[in-house]
């Protein structure tokens, strides 16, 4: 099965070369002598509703109208029917607000919180199961061919892990093709970027998966279902809670992709097996990210 390293799909991809994202540092290796290695930034952005202050994020600093969108969406504090009139970001005060036709007030959700498993300290606010009854997410068939040329494909994709490492990314994809590559220190993050570039362009989850590079958690799989996606597969392992609510959804859940192979706890009668394992090329170490045990 021919496996290429082609970019050109991507709508939207990393930046390893921004000097905002990251910066140089120099130290000492293990036997003392200097070196000089890549760390990745982390700063503040604090995010609006309107004129009520909801959260301050832990982030790299790219995409933060698509941050602050899909991060209110995933939440809950942007209905379906809501209106979006602005998006307005303040690179001085790292500041976004999105503003909407209706008022809004989320003082009661704002009390209650939920520190979650995500790394950079992930929070979420109110009731995390809410809307998941209502979710009906479609039977979309997988094919391992197309998971195996994602795997191999994004993971050639030029990235700020593969420079910096200390990062997480996902990627919204349509049967083979990867369509946006969103990184961030916290996969949540990278996860909401996503979701606020689908709903800013009008795109459809139809036909859609996500692949990340995080440990599929009970966060991951519910942001996931609440944005309509079917499919998410990861690199990582899995959590007990993260695999009951995609059994539950009906969401196809795969994780510990790696090379040719994969486990799949959730939606396996979905998978079409039309690719021989065999026949795919183990993971060179240039291009291995790190395992689930090591997430």
């Amino acid at each position: 099965m021919p496996l290429l390293d082609d970019i050109s799909t991507y709508f939207v991809r990393p930046a390893p070369d921004d000097p905002r994202l990251s910066r140089a540092i120099e130290g000492v290796d293990q036997y003392g002598h200097p070196v000089t290695t890549s760390v990745i930034e982390e700063r503040p952005l604090t995010i609006y509703l309107n004129a009520q202050e909801i959260v301050t994020a832990m982030t790299i600093g790219d995409y933060p109208e698509y941050l602050a969108v899909g991060f209110l969406k995933n939440q809950g504090m942007l209905k379906p029917n809501d209106v979006i009139t602005d998006v307005e970001f303040d690179e001085e005060l790292d500041v976004v607000v999105v503003r909407t036709e209706a008022d809004t007030n989320y003082e009661d959700k704002l009390k209650k919180k939920t520190r979650t498993s995500g790394c950079a300290v992930g929070t979420v606010f109110g009731d995390m199961m809410e809307g998941l009854d209502s979710v009906q997410l479609a039977a979309e068939p997988i094919r391992t061919s197309w998971i195996y040329h994602l795997s191999h494909q994004i993971n050639r994709t030029p990235s700020l892990y593969l420079e910096t490492g200390a990062i997480h990314g996902t990627v919204l994809c349509e049967n083979d093709r990867p369509l946006v590559y969103m990184e961030d220190v916290g996969r949540h993050n990278a996860v909401d970027k996503i979701s606020g570039w689908m709903h800013l362009n009008n795109v459809s989850p139809d036909n859609k998966l996500l692949y990340t590079t995080g440990r599929l958690t009970s966060e991951m799989v519910i942001k996931t279902a609440l944005m309509g996606i079917p499919a998410l597969v990861s690199r990582s392992g899995f959590t007990a809670w993260g695999v009951d609510i995609a059994q539950q959804v009906g969401l196809t859940l795969i994780g510990r992709m790696r090379g040719r192979k994969f486990v799949c706890l959730s939606g396996a009668s979905r998978l079409v097996y039309d690719a021989d394992p065999e026949s795919v090329p183990e993971e060179d170490k240039k291009h291995r990210r790190k395992s689930a045990s090591d997430d």
